[in-house]
């Protein structure tokens, strides 16, 4: 049976981990202040449905009625996405409820960034919780069918998911039809217009919008997609109300996230903090194992923050003036002595690989761009290389099929920001002892 323990001790990974309450951690009361992570079972043992209800009760059944005092709790809670676009979980659920036929709910917990295991734990650990999630989200927008996708190379978290609705289809029949789809790998996978397409028979790959799938979505029908992160808080709020969930995290953003740390620290693994946790804070808890130099906040998706900036709370509004965000929930701290650049440069191959291909900024734009910075991380580049990589980012931004082209942007933007000093000493020759040794990064080969 996959328990938490499996990622604590995932290849290439630190052996320690916080927040999973496993192994050598006994588990932690949600005083303690987790909520998702609490009342884990030791080493990763199963939690039985008859116990998962003395904590949680049974979702409502479905009706073509929205539920829409529900919607209105969820509004009242503040919820976002967790996904990484940190939409408004209420409003989204409006506007499928609002639908002329009978919506679908989809849990997404394909999770394609690479850095990011948060939700594999959590399908993994809590399965009953993301059920009970998706089925609540069933009610609130009055669906009859709920889909689960879930990565394939992710046999954990389809196990456990599978073994739960097994022993609900023995004990608690919801009346919603819930099945467990497993999913291709590849970042792309899991964006929303792709994981609809391909539950619709497709290939997983993004697809023009409109109609987006809140309009026609899985079976022309409308379609509530939401990670599994997220379902599993709106089973919390659903249960414990709006200003239970209020009470952890800012008044403009409430509520607790799921953080997936990794890089220069001893105690990689999931945490689950408050949003306003300052990244210092967070890092702090993981065990750094050497000052760091920055960061990468969101993950591959994400931006690059320098130490000086880790004062800065993890939330939407402390780091815009970094030009970062949550994302996703990442942190991948990068260690005084290695080279951003070529870090970056590393992460901006993966991108060129793991593109759709369908749109020019995919097929050219990202190849490209991934080239040059790969010669301005190990050299040699030309005098005019620094500038043309800023104009193909220009002219990458904002012309792709889905976003994937722009988070290689971003990503390189912020390295050129941060690492600037770098870059000038790589442009005159000097390339820094870092871009000469191992990887700080793990970056995957191709997956699709």
């Amino acid at each position: 049976m996959p328990t938490a323990l499996d990622f604590r001790t995932r290849p290439g990974a630190p052996p320690a981990n916080f927040g999973t309450n496993g192994g050598t951690r006994p588990p932690a009361p949600a005083e303690n202040g987790f909520r998702l992570l609490a009342h884990l079972p030791p080493g990763g043992g199963w939690t039985s449905l008859a116990e998962h209800r003395t904590r949680y009760p049974a979702p409502p059944a479905a009706t073509s009625r929205p539920l829409t005092a529900l919607i209105d709790e969820i509004e009242r809670a503040g919820l976002r996405g967790r996904g990484g676009a940190g939409f408004p979980t209420a409003t989204k659920m409006r506007s499928v409820a609002s639908g002329r036929a009978r919506p679908i709910v989809v849990a997404n917990a394909t999770e394609g960034e690479p850095a990011s295991y948060k939700d594999k734990l959590l399908a993994t650990v809590q399965p009953h919780l993301i059920i009970d999630g998706a089925l609540y989200a069933a009610a609130a927008v009055g669906a009859d069918q709920v889909l689960i996708g879930v990565d394939r190379t992710a046999p954990a978290a389809v196990a456990a998911l599978r073994r739960a609705l097994d022993e609900r289809a023995r004990v608690e029949r919801s009346g919603v039809t819930v099945q467990v789809v497993e999913t291709p790998p590849g970042y792309v996978s899991g964006e929303e217009s792709a994981l609809v397409h391909f539950l619709n028979g497709g290939a997983a790959l993004p697809t023009a919008s409109p109609p987006r799938p809140f309009e026609r979505g899985v079976a022309k029908r409308p379609t509530l997609v939401n990670n599994v992160e997220t379902l599993a808080h709106v089973a919390q709020i659903a249960t414990r109300g709006a200003t239970w969930f209020r009470s952890a995290g800012s008044p403009d953003e409430p509520g607790t996230m799921l953080v997936s740390v990794s890089g220069a620290v001893a105690r990689a693994g999931v945490a689950e903090v408050a949003l306003g946790t300052p990244l210092a804070r967070i890092i702090e808890q993981a065990c750094p194992t050497t000052p760091a130099a920055a960061a990468l906040v969101g993950g591959f998706f994400g931006t690059w923050v320098p130490a000086s900036g880790f004062s800065a709370p993890l939330s939407r509004a402390g780091l815009t003036p970094l030009g970062a965000a949550p994302g996703a929930g990442v942190l991948i701290v990068l260690p005084e002595g290695a080279c951003g650049l070529a870090e970056t440069a590393a992460v901006l191959r993966w991108y060129a690989a793991e593109g759709a291909g369908q749109c020019g900024p995919c097929a050219f734009g990202l190849p490209a761009l991934a080239a040059e910075a790969a010669a301005l991380a190990h050299g040699p580049v030309p005098a005019q290389g620094l500038g043309r990589l800023q104009r193909w980012g220009g002219e990458i931004e904002g012309r792709g099929a889905c976003k994937h082209p722009d988070g290689a942007v971003r990503l390189l933007r912020s390295a050129l920001r941060i690492f600037a000093a770098d870059a000038d000493a790589h442009l005159h020759r000097r390339p820094c002892r870092g871009s000469l040794g191992g990887r700080v990064i793990p970056v995957p080969g191709p997956r699709r």
